[in-house]
């Protein structure tokens, strides 16, 4: 075998030793011996040690390639202090990583990741901008925003993530994915216009997240501002906030002067400090695409908020079905990076595909390890394309796992107040002892695309009574899978809902007894032992359950292994004909003995 060719690189006359800790990433490394990362990993592929950019290596081999560089070294003294790492420890620390659980002792806290929601004109953007100090509005068409963007802002020495997401009514789905990464809600009222239909979709949305929300009672200044008119309709919407009685923080803010700003990065951070969020720096990157476009003269384009893990330029990552090497990053203010940690939103170039929204950035250590996931990601979205989509009320029973708590969730649409109260009241006296009935939106008018775009990411079935269904949303119900169903009576839509909740329950086992046999004779080939009986009433049959009676008491409960007619294999046979019967692992059946045939089915339950 031919040795590896040594590693030719230029030394910076004149230095002097290079001090190193017990442990260092190679990047950092790279960056204290003042070269560039590939003549680094080069020296440690020489040494047989294959590793990435973020991988932590020990001072042994951290020394071992200076020795290959020729540089020279010395242990910092908290290091030198510390016993030397086995050989063992060197090769696990060497050790390529794909992607493994957060090290515990590796845990450091990491910024909240918060989302911005609301109704269109209450103020979200301007409220972001204000915070941000920098003027985002003015360079959106019409003021309303037109995508998801990611910032980054310090606040008292600690940083927070925010993902604005659009309040527009077309733009639903793309606030559904914005909370789907997030870690806190700030839900934008305005106080001078209160809750409105989009307020209400909002509070759905951060429902269906499952994170703790903040409400941000923007426009406090104006003159007609009503906080307490404001506090009464959240309550009406089961949002109590702490002035009520409730757990929801509200913080009085206005975008225009400033006030109050500061009260709201406080509580963010307050909120934030319970949820007690962390993550691995050490590891390798994982994220999510938040938005990705095709930008002329760069590319495919990702927005990429790191979750957990370190992303660095030069990273081979994978997302969704495609992969790449990170040739580029840039963070929220367009600014040129070369690392990103947990929490930070970053664009990404140097991928060959346009990923989708939501898509799992993970960083690997080779272009085989990607290749590999890709083609795995493929086939798992090949086949799981029908079981990702919302389930309709016939299928729901098919999704239910055993040992997990069953739910039905429902968005319910209604002509009038009326009929929408009374259908929520028949709803409320069905029976939920085993299956949760769960109405996570409940409005008055026409069947929207947002409601549809709020039931495909909820998993949820959309029940409408007596109203329209807008073009929109039947193309968006049919693209997500959604099942959209209309009722003129409220009995019937009732009835469907009693039903899907009656699929919901475990099944009731029920044993079926099909017929009965007498062992008249018995005869042995090899060591298997045939029962010659005569079927005494129903059938038996090859391949299932029989238990053998003697003197009225079992003696012996497993499967029916053959079945013969003279010679003949036979599937079945019938009352008054005799028959040869093998049992599977029981061979001490005996004449007098009674072979009992019968099957397990399952039969629904009505309650």
């Amino acid at each position: 075998m031919q040795a590896p060719a040594p590693v030719a690189v230029l030394v910076p006359e004149g230095r002097g030793v290079v001090t190193l800790p017990r442990t260092i990433q190679v990047g950092e490394l790279a960056k204290l011996f003042e070269l560039s990362v590939v003549d680094v990993i080069r020296a440690l592929v020489n040494l047989g040690l294959m590793v990435t950019i973020n991988q932590t290596i020990d001072y042994d081999t951290a020394a071992l390639v200076a020795g290959e560089l020729g540089i020279e070294v010395a242990p910092e003294e908290e290091a030198a202090e510390e016993p030397e790492a086995t050989a063992e420890e060197t090769s696990a620390a060497a050790r390529p990583v794909l992607w493994t659980d957060d090290d515990p002792a590796r845990l450091k806290p990491r910024a909240p990741v918060v989302t911005i929601l609301g109704h269109v004109d209450h103020g979200k953007t301007s409220l972001l901008d204000a915070i941000r100090q920098t003027n985002i509005t003015s360079r959106e068409a019409g003021g309303i925003t037109q995508h998801i963007g990611a910032y980054q802002i310090e606040h008292h020495g600690r940083r927070i993530t925010w993902i604005d997401t659009p309040g527009h009514e077309a733009f639903t789905a793309m606030r559904a994915r914005g909370a789907s990464v997030t870690d806190i809600a700030v839900l934008v009222v305005a106080a001078d216009d209160g809750v409105q239909p989009q307020t209400v979709e909002a509070i759905s949305h951060v429902r269906a997240a499952g994170v703790p929300m903040v409400v941000a009672l923007n426009k406090i200044d104006k003159s007609d501002a009503d906080p307490e008119r404001v506090k009464g309709q959240l309550a009406e919407q089961n949002v109590t906030v702490e002035d009520y009685g409730g757990d929801v923080p509200l913080v009085p803010v206005s975008a225009r002067t400033k006030q109050g700003l500061d009260d709201l990065l406080d509580v963010i951070g307050l909120v934030a400090d319970l949820k007690d969020l962390r993550a691995d720096p050490e590891r390798p990157a994982i994220g999510r695409v938040v938005e990705a476009h095709l930008e002329r003269g760069r590319g495919p384009v990702a927005t990429v908020l790191v979750q957990t893990g370190t992303l660095a330029r030069g990273d081979i990552v994978v997302a969704g079905t495609s992969f790449g090497r990170v040739r580029a990053m840039v963070d929220d203010r367009g600014k040129t990076v070369n690392r990103a940690e947990p929490s930070r939103p970053v664009e990404i170039l140097g991928l060959p595909d346009v990923p989708e929204a939501g898509d799992i950035v993970r960083a690997v250590p080779d272009e085989k390890t990607a290749k590999a996931l890709v083609e795995e990601e493929q086939r798992r979205r090949a086949a799981g394309a029908a079981g990702e989509r919302p389930a309709t009320l016939d299928e729901m029973f098919a999704q239910v796992k055993e040992g997990k708590a069953k739910e039905l969730r429902v968005v319910l649409k209604a002509d009038v107040q009326g009929s929408l109260e009374a259908i929520r009241s028949s709803l409320a006296k069905l029976p939920q002892d085993e299956v949760a009935l769960n109405i996570i939106h409940a409005a008055v008018g026409d069947v929207s695309e947002s409601d549809a775009n709020l039931a495909g990411t909820s998993s949820a079935v959309i029940l409408a009574f007596s109203n329209k269904v807008d073009v929109a949303a039947k193309r968006a119900a049919e693209q997500l899978g959604v099942d959209l169903r209309q009722y003129k009576v409220i009995y019937e839509l009732i009835e469907d809902v009693q039903k899907a909740l009656v699929g919901l329950l475990e099944p009731e086992m029920v044993e079926q007894v099909l017929g009965h046999a007498e062992v008249r004779q018995t005869f042995t080939a090899g060591k298997t032992t045939i029962a010659g009986s005569a079927v005494l009433d129903g059938v038996m049959r090859r391949g299932v359950q029989a238990r053998v009676m003697r003197g009225g008491s079992p003696v012996h409960d497993g499967r029916i292994g053959s079945l013969k007619r003279f010679k003949d294999d036979a599937r079945e046979v019938t009352a008054g004909l005799e028959c040869g019967i093998t049992l599977e692992s029981f061979n001490e059946v005996a004449v007098g003995d009674i072979i009992e045939a019968y099957v397990i089915t399952a039969r629904p339950r009505t309650a």
